[in-house]
């Protein structure tokens, strides 16, 4: 059994946090799309930062049916992933806007742009204030 939500193999928290950090929605889940409007695009009616407290929250829910539970010693998901929740909705929501090349630390940024003989590093702010790489 994984010891968090988003180092388990079957579900959709650990499916939207891998797709994330590759800056894309699971395909196979629907996007979130915030809060309801009378034009109502498809997709889940609240934000991902909810959605990330409904799943923290319900984890941490000790219950004798359930196998097991999310310790309370762990801090949130977002900061076990060191996202914080502004950087996670920009990530989930403007990826596409924010980044139109190799995203990931600088040295692979680096490393990306050399072997591409690429002469600038695009982006690679984005990756350091979004994703809290050094």
């Amino acid at each position: 059994m994984a010891k968090t939500p988003e180092t388990s193999d079957h579900t959709s928290i650990s499916l939207r946090s891998k797709s994330a950090k590759n800056g894309k929605q699971p395909s196979i889940l629907s996007p979130f799309v915030g809060n309801p409007k009378k034009v109502m695009p498809k997709g889940l009616p609240f934000d991902i930062e909810d959605y990330l407290k409904l799943v923290d929250l319900t984890g941490r829910c000790i219950r004798e049916d359930k196998r097991g539970s999310i310790d309370n010693a762990n801090c949130c998901i977002l900061e076990r992933l060191n996202i914080s929740p502004e950087n996670w909705l920009k990530l989930t929501t403007q990826f596409e806007q924010l980044f139109k090349s190799a995203v990931g630390s600088p040295d692979s940024i680096s490393k990306y742009c050399q072997n591409q003989k690429l002469k600038r590093r695009q982006d690679i702010n984005n990756s350091r204030d979004l994703l809290d790489i050094a």
